[in-house]
């Protein structure tokens, strides 16, 4: 939120406590005061502040800035007498606290909204800031024309105060917006031009020593420029004025507003200087992309950051040496942003602040993050990402496909990225190897394909992680996938070892609806999972996790999902989880659920139950033992007891189309029977799916076992008989059959099996 246009805020910052920033804050105030004969206001924010400016001027305000910022009133002339203290000599004051047993506490972004209204009452603010950076501190330097630095010609001070300067750099401040100005400066001090040289920032003031005069003044609670204006402290604040309102503020306030002008021949700065400018004519079509080959100028400033940054550093190297350590993370990542802050300092002298912060976060997160992917990934409304080349990125939100304004600078720095994925879980991506499945720190799985597969450049196919662990009770109440007797039903289906396939298309939820079933499994029960890329996110304590290796660069060492279910057998498995069946590994998956690891559990390629029977013989078969097909399906009818189908609708929603249960064998053929299906019956004003799952009518065989434990399931809920099925809407639903209760029997007879 700017500031008013007629009006200057300037932040005063120690380098470290004890410096007299304090003192300086308010003679500063006093000196702008006096010499621009302009209304003016001193803002007490230091976040230790015990009441310090009110000693300093004698001076108790009605209201502190936390009153004022938590206050409803409006800032207005009728009730700026109220809010604001006057002191004699006609400067403003706000305290920071009312009573040294008070903290600051105040929220940033009001805090940033009260001092707008107060900048249409004043042409100067003075922002005492202390020596402590909190968000509230952040605020006013995202609005301040410039902040002096206090620092004291003391080794210790000054090397203070270059780690302070060196954090604001690393949080994408400018280092012009900082002014250094030198306090208690006297004949036995460093010498002003070694501590300009070593914090690379000029001195535009410099403050004798005369501790009489200071002392003098705080006994009397009236700064000296007041009370002592003949004295050379005096006139040191006053020239220190004069310096900053000679030029420096309306450059350093220049600078805070957008003037890079996006499609033009040429993008200037205040400096004089110009940015890159485009490399052929033509006009943008988005951010970072244009017609043809043509690159907007932030898009060529961005190459060249990179470029130096080369130079500067050894990413690569950087990074290994990291070993995933967090805390050298953290290093390496500040280290990094104070290069990048560094360097677009010197190549982007002409843009704004805000553009500023937005080239150097670009910059940091391809250099050591995921790029233009990082807001996307950020984003949890979006489901998938699909990179198509360096200028194409595609996302989908609510199931729906929509074209990226983000960009990737070029197709290197895609190909550094897809690297940056692969490289720390043991996979590699070359021209050897041209296409990877990989996973990222948060479970999301990864598809890379680089050239010369991929003609146009790297794709990169991301399927998210949701952040928020999806349960059961999501897919009845958020997504209106399934009912809630649905839930229960699958519930116990699992924990009594029933052998389930999921079966879906591509997208359609197959490995979030695994995962959520999974937790169904007892915790007392030993898990092993096998998967490509680990999804996966099982909460019990006894889990396993199993993941494939790809073949090294001579072509050996491979390790497939095959070779993982096989040695899973040796581990004392109560329950075997396969992410995905898609090739031989399936017969291992039949043999493993014949042979005593009931409840066990995977995922299939295909539209339908009866289409999940023939995907599994045709991948049973791929397993080259050349067994004969009614042996196999022998084999998947003793094995597989349910399957779930869950299907991607057109409007996007995902349902359990179909819960089937594998009967058993007729002569040749396996038989299926329906138990719960989801029926279409039309569409909403917003084309919206709108339907009903039902029962079919039809008793599983298993329910006789079951009770035979000790689990009771009623009857009715496979007959409809208790109020039918749920009818579901994008708004909700209506109430369903009803939940699993302990009941009497209805004398139904078993419903014979059939075809599906």
């Amino acid at each position: 939120m700017a500031l008013h246009q007629n009006c200057h805020l300037i932040g005063v910052v120690g380098g470290k406590g004890g410096v007299g920033k304090s003192v300086f804050a308010a003679n500063l105030a006093c000196a702008t005061l006096l010499e621009m004969r302009a209304k003016t206001l001193l803002i007490d924010l230091d976040a230790k502040s015990c009441g310090d400016q009110s000693i300093i001027l004698g001076l108790r305000p009605p209201k502190n800035i936390m009153d004022i910022t938590n206050s409803s009133v409006a800032v207005n002339p009728q009730s700026l007498s109220s809010l604001v203290g006057q002191h004699p000599s006609g400067l403003s004051y706000i305290s920071a606290v009312s009573s040294p047993d008070q903290s600051l506490n105040v929220a940033p972004d009001l805090l940033r909204k009260q001092i707008f209204s107060l900048s249409h009452f004043y042409s100067f603010i003075i922002v005492d800031l202390g020596c402590d950076i909190t968000p509230a501190q952040m605020a006013i330097f995202q609005d301040a024309s410039a902040v002096v630095l206090v620092t004291t010609p003391e080794v210790l001070v000054v090397n203070q105060t270059r780690k302070l300067l060196n954090d604001m750099m690393a949080a994408t401040l400018p280092a012009e917006l900082f002014q250094v100005v030198l306090n208690k400066v006297s004949r036995t001090g460093l010498d002003p031009r070694a501590i300009s040289q070593s914090l690379g920032r000029p001195i535009i003031g410099s403050i004798p020593q005369d501790d009489i005069t200071a002392y003098a003044a705080l006994q009397r609670s009236t700064p000296f420029v007041i009370g002592a204006p003949n004295t050379p402290l005096s006139a040191a604040h006053h020239e220190v004025v004069r310096r900053l309102t000679g030029g420096i503020l309306q450059k350093l306030k220049a600078l805070s507003r957008p003037q890079l002008k996006f499609g033009s021949e040429k993008a200037g700065g205040s400096s004089g200087k110009s940015l890159p400018t485009k490399t052929s004519e033509g006009p943008a079509t988005r951010r970072g992309v244009s017609s043809g080959k043509q690159r907007d100028p932030i898009t060529l400033l961005k190459l060249q950051i990179h470029s130096e940054l080369i130079k500067e550093m050894d990413l690569k190297k950087d990074v290994s040496n990291t070993q995933g350590d967090p805390e050298k993370e953290k290093e390496l990542r500040q280290k990094t942003q104070r290069v990048i802050t560094q360097v677009t300092d010197k190549l982007g002298q002409g843009l704004s602040r805000e553009e500023r912060s937005r080239v150097i976060k670009e910059v940091l997160d391809e250099s050591l993050g995921l790029g233009p992917l990082e807001d996307l990934l950020a984003d949890p409304t979006v489901t998938e990402i699909m990179v198509n080349g360096a200028d194409k990125i595609y996302m989908e939100k609510n199931g729906k496909l929509t074209l990226s304004q983000i960009t990737f600078t070029s197709n290197l720095q895609l190909r550094n990225v897809i690297e940056r994925i692969v490289t720390p879980l043991g996979r590699r991506i070359d021209e050897k190897t041209p296409y990877v499945d990989a996973r990222l720190a948060d479970g999301s799985r990864v598809n890379a394909v680089i050239e010369p597969l991929s003609i146009d450049g790297p794709a990169v196919t991301i399927r998210k992680f949701p952040q928020d662990r999806i349960t059961a009770d999501d897919y009845v109440t958020r997504f209106n996938s399934m009912t809630k007797p649905m839930v229960d039903f699958l519930r116990i289906c699992i924990e009594q070892g029933l052998n389930v396939i999921i079966s879906g298309g591509t997208g359609s939820g197959k490995t979030t609806l695994l995962n959520v079933l999974s937790g169904f499994i007892p915790s007392n029960e030993r898990i092993i999972t096998v998967e490509d890329a680990a999804e996966l996110q099982l909460k019990q304590e006894h889990v396993v996790r199993l993941e494939t290796r790809p073949a090294n660069m001579e072509g050996t060492g491979e390790i497939s999902i095959r070779d993982l279910i096989r040695n899973s057998l040796r581990m004392r498995p109560d329950r075997i989880v396969v992410g995905e069946c898609r090739d031989g590994a399936a017969l291992d998956m039949l043999a493993a659920m014949n042979t005593g690891h009931d409840g066990s559990m995977t995922t299939v390629h295909s539209n339908s139950p009866k289409e999940a029977v023939s995907r599994l013989e045709t991948l049973c078969l791929m397993a080259g033992m050349e067994l004969p097909a009614k042996a196999i399906r022998e084999q998947i009818s003793g094995a597989v007891d349910l399957i779930i189908q869950i299907s991607r609708l057109s409007d996007g929603s995902r349902k359990i189309t179909s819960i089937t249960e594998v009967v058993g064998m007729q002569g040749d053929a396996i038989t299926l029977q329906e138990i719960f299906r989801f029926k279409e019956e039309g569409f909403d004003k917003n084309r919206k799916i709108i339907g009903r799952f039902q029962p079919m009518g039809l008793i599983p065989t298993f329910i006789e076992k079951f009770e035979q434990r000790g689990v009771m399931i009623p009857r009715n809920l496979f007959t409809g008989e208790a109020g039918g099925g749920a009818t579901q809407t994008p708004s909700g639903q209506k109430p369903g059959p009803p939940r699993f209760t302990p009941g009497a029997r209805p004398p139904l007879k078993k419903a014979s099996g059939g075809d599906s």
